[in-house]
């Protein structure tokens, strides 16, 4: 018990000290390299230059990509990996996917997922890691929803700098895909059509948070096209937006094949390196059009400047290769365990969880036994081993007594188990990256196979299955796999508990058994919201060639039409209660500071995330009727008290104008916090009358 004097402990939500520890790309001379950079190319010839903004070779070596290098000049290749949930090359730590890391809101935590990848990445002799994935979940039947974070901006924001972060302690990132790439099944044709002020308040401040806050050394553009032409040649997204508003300094990467599809256009629009090869930045092609007059040899020199500038400012050619027994070491496999615990999502629990080891339980479902880590498309990790939900059960404890039925057995005895966990969900054959040449059936590839999802109910089998077991069980636990939202309207008042568990990486089984029998209390909230129908969300059309975006999505479209979904943004249950109460604000230069007491009144020890939102009221524009601006993550012993710090700044309140950029609108600001975004008890009011704020 803790002693009533003692002070409360505090903590920040977001401790920019702790999360950017390490970071390489924070600490650049970049005065020195820019000298450095002009003596390389000084030295070099053409056709050098052009060698470094393409890549080697289609296929991988060693699940290495190259770009670039000349040994003579002593300049490196770069050497990219695949990287949302780890090194996508031979084996490595398989993390539980990220929209799950997205729902711990633990932003230290992804720190240190990013520390880990890039160092497995580092060990593989790998110097880049293409992650993270930072694009909108608009819709949640987007079938790559499971490489990103979440539907809300500022989340991403947070997630995404977080990784890029800890990664950069050791390679270099690529945040992808830019921008506005969130459908699969027609990726490389879509037009993403959006106005100025959705495109800035929406669909780029994660973005811009990576590169201006996390220093990201790359960017990756995407395949479809923003207002009818293609990201990959698009002057406003690449040069504009990118270098000239947001001062980046590294390279744009083009993404695989088809993410260049012109010579000139491409590189006089700030396309630096065409991967995996050279197809349209061929020697040829390249003197063609500088002989056309479509291109110059000094644009040519200001890209290759551009390829070469991370080499130097990360030192590449010195950097020392870790040990190869990084990867898969105990402490990762311990971090991919916790991060999974943390992610669960227990979404109903009717005083039937915490599980007793004297209790006997059926397992009931082919996805138990069966491991299952999600997309097999360029998220693909390969783990030694992975633990099923199943073997994750049985390793818990010899006393427990478990019966194991696959989806197809006879459930005739099930109802002598004094409770029944069902395992459903999807896999990597209904949702993930779409390939269209490689769809053929291949258990054990890499080959994707997913697309997008028409809609998000379960296959009708599994339902059944459900209605099956509850209707025979004493009590029914459903566990949910897969990377996005699913409805389950149609069943989830016949069973006592739901939990979302992901994709939970190759600890997942071991997780979820500590998970079920109470070693630790599920803290993970929702970066999706749940509805109780597809029909409440936005169109979504997984043919569209077309699609308008706007600054509606998510938890945002559903309290513009003031509809409830089944599970909102930021919900989740816990074992234990919390106390969220004393909301106090203090105004210092251009920001507020937001504290609130966060108690454990509860007998177990867990986690709390207070959310702060933020209303405008007396707008001259349309907002949002609410927006996340701020979380933080607190794990408490029963009765421990902590005072958590939110810093806003008066940035994050402003809105676009097309024609005068970021406003800090004259207005009244609502700060509201609570636990979900759709109870909200804590309030402090301000307003701003264009030069002062006043509390009301």
């Amino acid at each position: 018990m803790l002693d009533a004097m003692e002070a409360n402990r505090s903590k920040k939500a977001f401790d920019r000290e702790k999360i950017h520890a390490g970071n390489i790309g924070r600490e650049v001379d970049h005065a020195a390299v820019e000298v450095e950079v002009e003596r390389l190319l000084a030295s070099m010839s053409l056709q050098q230059k052009i060698h470094e903004i393409r890549g080697w070779q289609a296929a991988p070596i060693d699940g290495l990509y190259y770009a670039g290098g000349d040994e003579a000049l002593n300049i490196p290749a770069y050497r990219m990996v695949d990287g949302p949930r780890g090194a996508r090359t031979g084996m490595a730590t398989a993390f539980p996917v990220a929209i799950a890391r997205g729902a711990t809101f633990d932003v230290e935590l992804e720190r240190r997922v990013g520390m880990a990848a890039g160092l497995e990445v580092a060990a593989k002799n790998g110097n880049v890691i293409l992650a993270p994935t930072i694009n909108l979940l608009r819709h949640p039947g987007w079938g790559r929803a499971q490489e990103t974070y979440s539907e809300d901006t500022f989340h991403m924001g947070a997630m995404g700098v977080s990784f890029v972060s800890g990664a950069q302690n050791h390679v270099l990132t690529s945040p992808k895909h830019f921008a506005l790439n969130n459908i699969e099944m027609t990726r490389f044709e879509m037009s993403a059509n959006i106005d100025e002020r959705s495109l800035h308040e929406v669909y780029l401040p994660h973005f811009k948070r990576c590169v201006v806050e996390g220093a990201a050394a790359s960017v990756m553009s995407a395949y479809n096209k923003v207002n009818g032409v293609y990201c990959g040649e698009h002057p406003v997204l690449l040069n504009d937006i990118l270098r000239d508003d947001w001062g980046f300094k590294g390279f744009v990467e083009s993404d695989w094949f088809l993410g260049t599809r012109s010579t000139a256009a491409a590189i006089n629009a700030g396309m630096d390196i065409e991967m995996p090869v050279g197809y349209r930045f061929d020697d040829e092609k390249i003197t063609e059009a500088i002989a056309a007059g479509e291109l110059t040899e000094e644009t040519i020199s200001r890209n290759a400047g551009r390829a070469l500038y991370q080499k130097v400012a990360f030192d590449l050619a010195n950097r020392e290769i870790p040990d190869a027994s990084v990867v898969e070491c105990s402490e990762h496999i311990e971090l991919a365990r916790e991060v999974a615990e943390k992610s669960f999502v227990l979404l109903k629990n009717e005083a039937v969880l915490p599980l007793s080891i004297t209790q006997s339980i059926a397992i009931v479902g082919d996805l138990a036994d069966v491991p299952n880590l999600g997309d097999r498309g360029s998220s693909m990790v390969t783990s030694s081993e992975v633990t099923t939900p199943l073997a994750g059960l049985r390793a818990f404890g010899n006393e427990i007594a478990i019966n194991y039925y696959a989806s197809d057995a006879d459930l005739g005895d099930i109802g002598q188990s004094d409770v029944a966990v069902v395992v459903v969900g999807l896999t990597y054959k209904e949702e993930g990256e779409f390939i269209p040449t490689q769809q053929q059936e291949s258990d054990g590839s890499d080959l994707a196979r997913g697309g997008d999802r028409a809609h998000l109910r379960l296959p009708e089998s599994q339902e059944q299955l459900i209605r099956e077991v509850a209707s025979k069980a004493k009590k029914t636990i459903v566990l949910l796999e897969g990377g996005s939202a699913i409805e389950v309207s149609n069943w989830v008042n016949e069973v006592e508990a739901l939990m979302m568990v992901w994709y939970p990486g190759r600890e997942g089984g071991h997780a979820i058994a500590r998970v079920l029998f109470g070693t630790v209390s599920p803290s993970g909230k929702l970066p999706v919201s749940f509805p109780r129908s597809i029909s409440q969300l936005v169109d979504w059309d997984i043919t569209a060639l077309d699609i308008t975006h706007d600054l509606f999505h998510g938890y945002r479209y559903l309290d513009r039409k003031a509809e409830q979904p089944e599970f909102p943004f930021g919900f989740g249950l816990s074992y234990t209660e919390f106390t969220v109460e004393g909301l106090q604000v203090e105004r210092a230069e251009d920001r507020f500071f937001l504290n609130v007491s966060v108690k454990n009144s509860g007998n177990t020890v867990g986690a709390a995330v207070p959310q702060l939102y933020v209303s405008y009221r007396n707008s001259s524009v349309e907002r949002p009727v609410k927006e996340l601006k701020g979380f933080g993550w607190v794990e408490l012993e029963p009765g421990e008290i902590a005072d958590l710090e939110i810093e806003l700044s008066d940035e994050e309140l402003c809105y676009y104008d097309p024609h005068h950029g970021w406003m800090l609108e004259a207005c009244t600001y609502d700060f509201r916090v609570g636990q979900v975004s759709d109870n909200l008890p804590l309030e402090s009011t301000w307003s701003f009358d264009g030069e002062d704020w006043l509390p009301e």
